[in-house]
C-alpha cells in the first residue's frame, strides 16, 4: 500500500526551530560582543570562524593555553528566578580562571548556547553577562553558537558553555615545579558558592523551609539572590601579579575544593598545610552545613568555602602579593604554608 503524502508544506518553524528568531538574537548581540574587543581581534561575529592575531613580540616561545567549561546546575536557579544576565559571568569565570593558573593571559572567548526555543530577549541577557565576564577577564568575546534544539531541552531551559584561549611565554609558565617547603599559601576570597556544588546546595537549601525568595538575615539577601552571585574573575590581577613577583603555583578552587585542587599544581615531595581559621567562611556555607547536617570534611571537599583561588609564593614575596591583590580590590590573606610530605592538603584549625 502506498504511503500517504501530506498535502501541507512543512516548514522548519513547524518542527520547532525558528530561523528568524535566531537571526534576531544574533543582531542583538553585536553591541555586547564589540564592547569586549581588544587588540588582535580580526573578525566580527557572524563569520564561519573567529580570528585573532596574538601579539607575540618579545616572547621567546609563545604557548597557547586553552580551557573549556560550562555553568552546570547553577542554571536551574537562573531558570527559576527568570534572571539570565549574570550567568554568563560564571561561564567566563570557569574558563578564564582556569587558563590563568598556567600564567596565561586570556585572549579570547567563545560561548555555546543550546536551548529549547530561541527567545532573542533572553539570549541577549545571557550574552550580555558573557560580555561582562569577558571585560572582567580582559579577553574578547569573538564568537559563539546558538542552537535551537526543542527535542533535547525542556521549555524555557538552556545550557551554556564556552572556551577560552590564553597566551604565555614558555619560560613564564606557572606549573608548580619550583614550589618548596617554606613557601607561603595565599587565599583569594571568593564571592560565595561560585559555580560548584550546586547539586548539593540546591538539595539542602531548597528542600525544606527555605524557598528562592526567602530572605535570610545572615546572608543579607534571599536564597535565590545568594545562589546567583556571579563567580569572581581573578585573571587580570593574577596576570599582573606574575609580572611583579615570582608566582610558583595558582590553583582555581572549583569542584573538589581545596583538597583536590591545590595539589594539582605542586611538585612531588611537597604538601599544603592550610589553617581554616585564617579566613572568614561566608555565611552561605555555614547555612548549608547546618541545614544539611553536612560533615565539615565534605564541605571542604565540595565547596570553595570562601577561597576562590590559591596562590603560592616565596616567603619574601608574600606581603607584596597580598598588598597588590588588595589594591586591585581582591581580598586575600595568608592561609597556610608548604611543608615536606606526600603531595596533598591538610586542613587544620
Amino acid at each position: 500500500m502506498a504511503a500517504k503524502h501530506n498535502d501541507k508544506h512543512m516548514t522548519y518553524a513547524q518542527s520547532g526551530v525558528d530561523i528568524d528568531a535566531g537571526n534576531e538574537a544574533v543582531k542583538r548581540l553585536a553591541p555586547h560582543t564589540k564592547s569586549t574587543y581588544r587588540p588582535g581581534v580580526l573578525s566580527d561575529v557572524g563569520g564561519f570562524g573567529a580570528m585573532f592575531a596574538p601579539d607575540i613580540a618579545g616572547m621567546k616561545c609563545p604557548v597557547l593555553v586553552s580551557g573549556t567549561d560550562g555553568v552546570g546546575s547553577k542554571l536551574k536557579i537562573a531558570f527559576a528566578m527568570q534572571k539570565h544576565d549574570t550567568i554568563g559571568i560564571d561561564c567566563v569565570a570557569m574558563n578564564a580562571d582556569d587558563v590563568v593558573c598556567s600564567g596565561a593571559e586570556p585572549l579570547f572567548f567563545l560561548d555555546y548556547i543550546a536551548c529549547h526555543k530561541v527567545r532573542p530577549e533572553v539570549i541577549e541577557q545571557i550574552v550580555a553577562g558573557v560580555a561582562e565576564g569577558a571585560r572582567q577577564a580582559g579577553c574578547a568575546l569573538i564568537g559563539g553558537e546558538i542552537a535551537e534544539l526543542p527535542d533535547l531541552y525542556a521549555e524555557d531551559e538552556y545550557d551554556l558553555a564556552g572556551f577560552c584561549v590564553g597566551l604565555v611565554d614558555k619560560p613564564s609558565i606557572i606549573d608548580g615545579s619550583c614550589v618548596e617547603p617554606g613557601d607561603v599559601i595565599i587565599g583569594l576570597s571568593s564571592s560565595g558558592l561560585h559555580s560548584n556544588g550546586y547539586s548539593l546546595a540546591r538539595r539542602v537549601l531548597l528542600s525544606g523551609e527555605y524557598k528562592l525568595d526567602t530572605y535570610v538575615e545572615d546572608l543579607g539577601k534571599s536564597i535565590g539572590e545568594e545562589m546567583l552571585v556571579p563567580t569572581r574573575i581573578y585573571s587580570k590581577p593574577l596576570v599582573e601579579l606574575a609580572k611583579h613577583v615570582q608566582v610558583k603555583s595558582i590553583s582555581h578552587i572549583t569542584g573538589g575544593g581545596l583538597y583536590e585542587n591545590v595539589p594539582r599544581v605542586m611538585r612531588s615531595g611537597t604538601a599544603a598545610l592550610i589553617r581554616k581559621r585564617s579566613w572568614e567562611v561566608p555565611a552561605v556555607f555555614e547555612l548549608i552545613k547546618r541545614l544539611g547536617s553536612v560533615e565539615e570534611a565534605e564541605m571542604y571537599r565540595v565547596f570553595n568555602m570562601g577561597i576562590g583561588m590559591v596562590v603560592i609564593v616565596g616567603p619574601d614575596d608574600a606581603s607584596a602579593a597580598i598588598q597588590l591583590m588588595e589594591q586591585r580590590g581582591f581580598e586575600s590573606q595568608q592561609i597556610g604554608e608548604v611543608i615536606s610530605g606526600e603531595r596533598g592538603v591538610t586542613i587544620t584549625g
